[in-house]
């Protein structure tokens, strides 16, 4: 391969256990610039003989590091009272520096969270530089990646647009192609790229399945018919909601959701004629979030759109956006002239309401909480809050609570409000809207839904939780 540089990603295993995935030796001491993250650094720590422990504290979201001993990687970064905040997501740290090894970085319950060998050229960093929220961390790959490795940036948005355009029209050729289509933005980003590649050739079918939100089906067709893409729609919410009866648990739901999708397309490929294709929105979130394969990474939640297709579809699959993360979807799509209101739209996931509803889902709790999710939204952007969010929404939660309406008492259940902040959605933080906005929001739901008694509001960050409840 000959490269000019190396990043050691972080997973889920543990350096202290005997069947932990090993760094070959070999390469720390091929001379190529290596910079290992987390577990990256903690497998080099290992193989060169420092010493990896599991920490008193573990560490999951903000922490604020001090630097020491200048180090090339924080060439030019600013801080904040001689603090930097980063992003930990970790229960193991180095506690003993390989020989000729100096600490670079530490932070409160992380003495070593960060560490250099220049001669070797090897870096080690105990924290997250690529998630959003490690502030200034694209600058410290940057600096890896520049004035480290040698690396140059010869490429534009232009360019991997007009690559994608050309790499699906030699894969497909003059095929036909079903694309399950949305309304979110990656579907519709694959859908705008599609009409561009092949036009005529491309089918797209929208799927009811019951669990979107209020309005979307009249709006995603208006706003795809106007644009001039074949799009049909597929009313199949009795189908939906028959196979999740008495469902409740959250994988369970994902799975019968994504078994059911493919049963729908299917089922709509035979009455078209030529089918060949189908293409589907995956993004790279999903694929790591789904995936397990060879213990690279752990199950976080199945994603419907992740795993292939059935033999029996007899249908090729087309994923011209699986490599990318949310924030380089939007920018792709912004190139190929998207409609703004589609880029500016929050994500809504594939299995829809039926995994923001806890427990069992009917078409009274779906009811319910379609007006709920309208009444957040509605007042995110009424009061200007809703461009400044990355994702809101409301969950229906499995709980009564007591509550008091004028001199009765109401025994009913209750909702949870969730905004977040992120860039690229593997990280989040929890957004701090106003009191009196959350308060507001309450207020309305509760008088304006006599089947709801309480309103709480989601303050957990990604990590420890997930965006979606389930």
């Amino acid at each position: 391969m000959n490269p000019l540089g190396i990043i050691l990603s972080g997973g889920p295993e543990t350096v202290t256990s005997n069947t932990a995935q090993k760094v070959n030796l070999g390469l720390l001491n091929s001379g190529i610039p290596i910079l290992g993250v987390c577990y990256g650094m903690q497998t080099s720590a290992k193989e060169l003989g420092g010493k990896v422990s599991t920490s008193d504290i573990r560490e999951f979201g903000h922490a604020s590091i001090s630097l020491s001993n200048k180090s090339v990687l924080f060439d030019g970064v600013d801080l904040n009272e001689d603090m930097l905040d980063v992003w930990m997501s970790h229960g193991d740290k180095v506690t003993t520096l390989p020989k000729d090894f100096e600490i670079i970085a530490s932070s409160s319950n992380c003495t070593i969270a960060g560490f250099q060998n220049i001669n070797q050229n090897i870096y080690g960093l105990q924290f997250h530089p690529e998630v959003t929220h490690t502030n200034q961390g694209e600058k410290i790959l940057s600096n890896f990646i520049f004035k480290i490795c040698g690396c140059s940036k010869n490429w534009s948005t232009s360019d991997i647009v007009e690559s994608m355009v050309s790499n699906v029209k030699s894969q497909v050729k003059d095929e036909k192609v079903l694309l399950g289509l949305s309304g979110g933005v990656d579907s519709s980003v694959v859908a705008m790229l599609l009409h561009k590649a092949i036009n005529k050739n491309l089918i797209c079918i929208f799927v009811d399945h019951g669990l979107l939100r209020l309005g979307e089906v009249e709006e995603v067709m208006s706003t795809f018919e106007a644009l001039n893409i074949d799009i049909r729609l597929v009313d199949a919410s009795e189908l939906f909601l028959s196979n999740l009866f008495g469902i409740i648990d959250p994988e369970k739901k994902r799975k019968i959701i994504g078994n059911t999708f493919i049963d729908v397309f299917e089922s709509e490929a035979k009455k078209i004629q030529d089918i060949k294709w189908l293409a589907q929105g995956t993004i790279y979130p999903d694929v790591i979030e789904s995936s397990s394969d060879n213990h690279n990474s752990s199950v976080i939640k199945s994603h419907h759109n992740v795993g292939g297709l059935p033999d029996r579809m007899n249908l090729k699959l087309l994923e011209p956006i699986r490599e990318l993360f949310k924030d380089e979807v939007k920018k792709i799509g912004a190139a190929l002239n998207t409609p703004s209101h589609i880029l500016s739209r929050h994500p809504f996931p594939g299995p829809g309401l039926g995994i923001r509803i806890m427990g069992d889902i009917n078409e009274t709790r779906i009811g319910i909480l379609q007006k709920a999710d309208k009444i957040f939204i509605d007042e995110l952007k009424k009061h200007n809050l809703y461009d400044s969010l990355s994702q809101a929404f409301v969950v229906y939660l499995p709980v009564k609570s007591v509550g008091v309406v004028g001199d009765e008492r109401r025994y009913e259940d209750v909702l949870a409000l969730r905004a977040v902040e992120t860039v690229d959605f593997m990280t989040a933080t929890w957004a701090h809207l106003p009191y009196e906005f959350i308060g507001k929001v309450s207020n309305r739901i509760v008088n304006e839904l006599s089947s709801i008694s309480r309103v709480v509001y989601d303050c957990t960050g990604k990590p420890p939780a997930t965006i979606e409840w389930e």
